[in-house]
């Protein structure tokens, strides 16, 4: 009985990723700079702290911490049902937490003379249903979309949130992360992309229209806090159980003014 007892406690332990005074933190290519960027801020007020800050995808990170290989997954989407329950199955509870707030934005080129798109319209573009800008108020050329990999959170969120679930067109081309959309639409002069807000330089945003008769939305910070731009979403870490120790004390941080303000200095919005 001790035998078992002893070897059951060992199963359901799960050991910390981190030693002491170090964290690991894996996931959204979306908050790869962000996270990065509240790293250095917090490690230059605390020298004795170590954290190491990833990219791969909101699907990698959410891998490492099922796994338990990261401390912290970074995520611009939720985690799904059987994700958690993968986690639960490892022997810990998934804890979510909103660290920031992005309006994903619809790239075109700077040259292209499209003013606004419906949400209806980009499911058409994003399922090949529809090729040209003819109808869109641009020219008869075919419009070349840009996509994310699908280990990507922004792929998923604009696959459930824009097409309806329905499958990209294979026309698309993924890119492995959204700097690589935005640079390919900035070169592209018929392409269409969608990415963060923070990643919005060199190119066109074009404001969205949740139907026909729903006006044209920008995002912003009041419209991203007020859901009335279409593609608003949080931005998430992720822990097993409760966070604590130096995750708990970095958490905190990032969710105060100072890392409130790197968010939106990176080209986020911060948590109300």
């Amino acid at each position: 009985m001790r035998l078992r007892t002893l070897l059951a406690a060992c199963v359901a332990f799960i050991p910390s990723v981190a030693s002491a005074g170090t964290l690991t933190v894996k996931g959204s290519d979306t908050m790869v700079v962000l996270g990065q960027r509240w790293a250095e801020a917090y490690m230059k007020r605390h020298s004795e702290t170590s954290i190491q800050v990833t990219g791969g995808g909101s699907g990698t990170g959410i891998s490492a911490l099922i796994n338990g290989t990261t401390d912290i997954c970074e995520a611009s989407r939720a985690m799904k049902d059987a994700e958690k329950k993968q986690l639960q199955e490892k022997g810990a509870q998934a804890t979510e937490i909103p660290v920031a707030k992005d309006g994903l934005s619809v790239y075109v080129n700077a040259s292209n003379p499209v003013k606004e798109l419906t949400m209806a319209q980009l499911k058409d573009i994003f399922t090949g249903k529809n090729t040209t800008w003819k109808d869109l108020g641009g020219s008869e050329a075919k419009i070349i979309p840009y996509s994310r990999e699908n280990s990507s959170g922004t792929y998923v969120f604009f696959k459930e949130h824009v097409l309806a679930n329905a499958d990209y067109t294979p026309r698309a081309q993924a890119m492995p992360g959204t700097a690589a959309v935005v640079n390919a639409v900035s070169k592209e002069k018929f392409g269409i992309g969608y990415g963060g807000a923070a990643y919005a330089k060199g190119i066109k945003v074009v404001p969205v229209k949740k139907d026909d008769a729903s006006p044209a939305i920008g995002p912003s910070e009041k419209t991203v806090h007020d859901g009335s731009y279409p593609l608003s979403r949080p931005l998430f870490f992720y822990v097993r159980g409760v966070p604590s120790g130096e995750a708990k004390s970095f958490i905190d941080w990032v969710l105060g003014p100072d890392g409130q303000k790197i968010a939106q200095e990176v080209g986020y919005y911060p948590i109300k």
